[in-house]
């Protein structure tokens, strides 16, 4: 899923605390994908009752049809698909579609049965009174139905034939079906608004993982790729969209009813994950036709199209794709680019070929409302959805556990796109804070997992959903990243035009990718490899975890170990390769770049690094990944050199200094006085990376002393390293009253506000107020600047009472901008009124106040909020069967702060608590969530004191 797990700044600021106290950046963890209720319930056919096989727990039998993947005996040509959504209710006051299907398929081997995935569907008795009717083609004739049954666990539609198929011949599947429009955003649902008082309803899709069963019987699985020939009814005065372009649409009368059909352009040969189709009464903006014939179209709510909203995305869309098709050296395939913004999405977005769907804030832009951190995560979805129609549409991995390669690899080229798009921003260096540092504060727990799996190690729905992390998603692109650096960004994207052309329209494993780019860094004679790119890249993405690498500048001595946050915590994960890695460590000696040394084994002597009066700096722009340790000297120097000329140093080293040092002191290989050292000099940084890097680490001091008696020696200290980045920015704006021109000046000065504010600086709590004050009595003029809205919301109503948060309600109730009322979310969060926290919890889960796709966010903010922590966590454990497909999310975010034994203690009671409702979700996460938890308790005990005495030292 095109980064479908997007999600906004203010969420991820809370969520990314519970492993580095850290601000996820607008790329950031991911939310999971919406869960498709499973109900399992009497499936009526014309009034007759067809029993379900039950749902068990058991080990299944070695039948066929209790294994969750298909067999390999048959292979799907192409489906004729008819689908009509009713957009309004029916008698029994729901919404229903209706759909005919017919699928031809290939018998590859011989059987007598066919399974085809089907669930969440009421089917209508063919001939003989079975659900599905068969027929041979090309002159074949077609084995007799016995029976048909569905097996609900599994979700099969179970066909037995008196025969066999024979091999080599085509069939044809006919079934006809029912099946209910809900809006639990997944599959085949329904998402409303309300335009001008009158409430809209839109039928859209949502298939990835394996929802694509819940609309039609299809052989759902990555590698089962087939054309689909599709065919929309519709009620008059709305627009039916899909992959392919539309080819015709008429005037019909069914059941007395006047309606339109739409047809469409067969798609191109591809997985049941990627279809999509949207009815909808929105209208488009489109770009003229160019000399390459590609139609690009946006599409959304009428009152966001008029507005403008969509502009943005058109202008940079065409740019995006013509990036790309110069990078994979390869013609976008289709002769449209469909994009449609929807009022309800579970994701951030998602990539089905030629009509890309997106939740409203990653496509939508308003300059007038929306901040430049906004403007940044369109331009960033879309290029990772657009990287996806060559990586993953175009060449799809074969099964789910090598999900990494399609999102890890589109999370990497959207920088590159992003870059090409908007040339003057540098984003390629955010990679960095959003990709890299988001992956290792996962990759460092135990419970991490490797990129890629076994194939039989991934098989039912829920375990696939469990793929779509951070680990997947940022790992990936990390690594990946790391790869294309030391290949050369030219080999690498010549071997991936060759892997591109050889694979077009079928499906891969990761290492039919090594082999092509092994083909090219043979033939290019600038590539010197220490071993083939399968042996070093198989350490990298066959096992969990990354190297802290050390280097000795005595010694001159570089070692590796297998870096882990909780140093006492035990691996009992077997590795072929015994935790190493193959780690090109790329270095500099006093600001002059040393290039590239290989490190092979767990250690090694250089006798270039040995030293005793200059600094080494490894890792350079932190393209490697992993972590870097010094000798204490070493780090001396390195504090030293920030202290007198911070800029000898590369600003995306600045950061990595302070992260790698916090992170390495939580791990107890580094002094943590030695960590707060590495930001005596932010007193005189004004870039954001280092800035960024520091607050991500400080927040969890922020997390784990809020509630002691080192929270005030803390925003002392940090107060006055603050205070001259606050007034470098006062100046720059003429008092608030301008954008800084470069787009990491618009992030720090956002940051300067923020810290300034969390550490009492008076005139930042008077600016926020002010500005909220004055929206309050011209609510039509907002003053508040966009990139600061953030901030100023949350201070503004932390700082006053009901009527504060009432018209903060008002406004987000009011928004017909999403990107504005994501930030009121945030900011109604920050009251410090419990009876005002707890209605909003309350508010929550109620979906005529907040959409079901934004359930968690209020329920996490309140979680950071000091005063509103147990609060969250009071309500999660009264109502977490109400809210199992946001589970993940939710536990990970609430519980980021728990630091005591007590705590410790009520977790793994929920734990038991969770197991002993026999409800099987969660469990990874939980288990996440104690290996935290545990890693707090330790720490605060471990540091509190030594923390305290440093804290108290700066200020005498």
């Amino acid at each position: 899923m095109g980064k479908g797990f997007y999600i906004s700044k203010p969420l991820a600021f809370v969520l990314l605390a519970l492993a580095v106290g850290s601000l996820l950046t607008i790329l950031g963890l991911s939310l999971i994908y919406a869960q498709e209720k499973r109900r399992n319930e009497e499936n009526m056919v014309n009034n007759t009752v067809t029993t379900l096989a039950p749902y068990s727990t058991s080990i299944p039998s070695n039948e066929p049809w209790d294994k969750y993947r298909l067999p390999d005996t048959l292979l799907p040509e192409y489906y004729n698909i008819t689908l009509w959504p009713r957009l309004t209710k029916d008698d029994l006051g729901m919404y229903i579609f209706t759909g005919k299907s017919g699928v031809a398929f290939l018998c590859v081997k011989e059987t007598d049965l066919i399974l085809i995935h089907s669930s969440n569907l009421n089917y209508s008795l063919t001939a003989e009174k079975h659900h599905a009717e068969l027929m041979g083609l090309g002159g074949t004739r077609a084995p007799v139905i016995l029976k048909t049954w569905f097996q609900d666990q599994t979700e099969f539609m179970v066909i037995q034939l008196r025969e066999n198929l024979q091999v080599g011949k085509s069939y044809w599947l006919y079934t006809e079906f029912q099946g209910e429009l809900a809006d639990d955003l997944g599959g085949f649902y329904r998402s409303e608004y309300v335009e001008n008082g009158v409430e809209k309803v839109v039928a859209t899709t949502q298939m990835q993982p394996t929802a694509a069963r819940t609309a039609f019987p299809c052989f759902d699985e990555p590698s089962m790729k087939a054309v689909f020939h599709l065919t929309l009814i519709h009620p008059p005065g709305t627009v039916a969209l899909a992959n392919g372009m539309e080819t015709g649409t008429e005037n019909i009368t069914i059941e007395n009813q006047q309606v339109l059909q739409t047809r469409f352009e067969p798609t191109e040969k591809m997985s049941t994950y990627l279809l999509a189709f949207v009815i909808s009464e929105f209208p488009s903006i489109q770009s003229p036709l160019g000399a390459n014939k590609i139609l690009v179209r946006i599409w959304g709510r009428r009152e966001a199209i008029e507005n403008g909203e969509g502009d943005y995305a058109l202008n940079v869309t065409f740019p995006v794709l013509k990036y790309l098709e110069s990078y994979y050296n390869t013609t976008y395939p289709l002769s449209k680019s469909d994009q449609i913004a929807l009022p309800d999405f579970s994701a951030g977005a998602m990539e089905n070929w030629g009509l890309v769907t997106y939740r409203e804030t990653f496509l939508f832009y308003e300059p007038k409302v929306s901040s430049h951190e906004d403007k940044e995560g369109v331009i960033t979805v879309i290029s990772h959805e657009l990287a996806h129609m060559w990586f993953g549409n175009l060449v799809t991995m074969r099964w789910w556990n090598d999900l990494w390669l399609n999102e890890g690899f589109a999370s990497y080229v959207s920088y590159l796109a992003a870059d090409y798009a908007e040339p003057t921003w540098n984003i390629k260096e955010l990679m960095v804070l959003q990709q890299v540092y988001r992956a290792f504060t996962v990759d460092a727990l135990v419970s991490s997992h490797p990129l890629s799996s076994r194939e039989d190690a991934v098989n039912t729905p829920q375990q696939i959903e469990e793929l779509f992390d951070a680990v997947t998603y940022s790992k990936g692109a990390a690594v990946l990243r790391m790869l294309s650096e030391f290949l050369s960004e030219s080999v690498f994207a010549k071997g991936l035009h060759n892997y591109l052309q050889e694979h077009a329209y079928s499906n891969t494993v990761y290492t039919d990718l090594w082999k092509k780019l092994q083909e090219v860094a043979d033939s290019d004679g600038n590539v010197h490899l220490p071993a083939s790119i399968e042996e070093i890249m198989n350490r990298w993405i066959l096992q969990a975890g990354f190297p802290v690498v050390t280097i000795d500048t005595h010694t001159g001595s570089i070692s590796q170990q297998h870096f882990l946050i909780d140093p006492e915590a035990v691996v009992n994960k077997p590795s072929d390769y015994n935790y190493e890695w193959f780690v090109p460590i790329t270095w500099m000696k006093n600001g002059r770049n040393m290039g590239q040394h290989w490190l092979l084994n767990k250690s090694t002597s250089y006798e270039l690094m040995k030293t005793e009066t200059n600094w080494i700096l490894a890792n350079l722009n932190v393209t490697g990944y992993y972590r870097v340790n010094y000798d204490s000297q070493n780090w001396e120097r390195l504090i030293k050199q920030l202290t007198s000329d911070h800029q000898a140093i590369p600003v995306l080293n600045r950061g990595q200094i302070i992260d790698d040092a916090f992170t390495l002191a939580r791990a107890k290989i580094l002094n943590i006085t030695m960590a707060l050292r590495t930001t005596q000099y932010l007193s005189n940084e004004k870039e954001y990376i280092p800035w960024e890097s520091a607050i991500r680490n400080l927040e969890y001091f922020f997390l784990m002393f809020d509630r002691t008696e080192v929270r005030g020696p803390l925003e002392a200290y940090l107060r006055r390293k603050v205070e001259p980045l606050f007034h470098y920015f006062k100046v720059i704006t003429s008092n608030w009253t301008r954008k800084p021109t470069r787009h990491m000046d618009q992030y720090n000065q956002l940051n300067a506000i923020t810290m300034a504010c969390k550490t009492r600086v008076k005139a930042c709590s008077e600016l926020t107020s002010m500005w909220y004050r004055q929206w309050m009595k011209d609510p039509n003029v907002n003053p508040v600047p966009s990139d600061l809205k953030t901030v100023v919301y949350c201070n503004a109503i932390a700082a006053g009472g009901v009527e504060e948060w009432d018209f903060g309600w008002a406004m987000f109730k009011n928004s017909t901008v999403a990107a504005e009322a994501e930030k009121l979310m945030y900011g109604l969060s920050c009251t410090k009124e419990p009876w005002l926290l707890n209605r909003y919890l309350h508010y929550a889960i109620d979906p005529n106040l907040i959409r079901k796709q934004d359930v968690t966010y209020p329920i996490v903010y309140i979680a950071s909020n000091v005063i509103g922590q147990p609060l969250a966590w009071d309500f999660f454990r009264a109502k977490w069967q109400l809210m199992t497909t946001e589970f993940r999310v939710l536990i990970l975010g609430i519980v980021k702060t728990f630091s005591t034994e007590f705590q410790l203690q009520q977790l793994q009671r929920f734990q038991e608590e969770v197991a002993e409702s026999g409800v099987s979700l969660g469990t990874h996460a939980i288990e996440q969530a104690i290996e935290q938890t545990k890693a707090n308790v330790k720490w605060v005990s471990e540091n509190k004191v030594q923390v305290m005495d440093w804290l108290i030292q700066q200020s005498a």
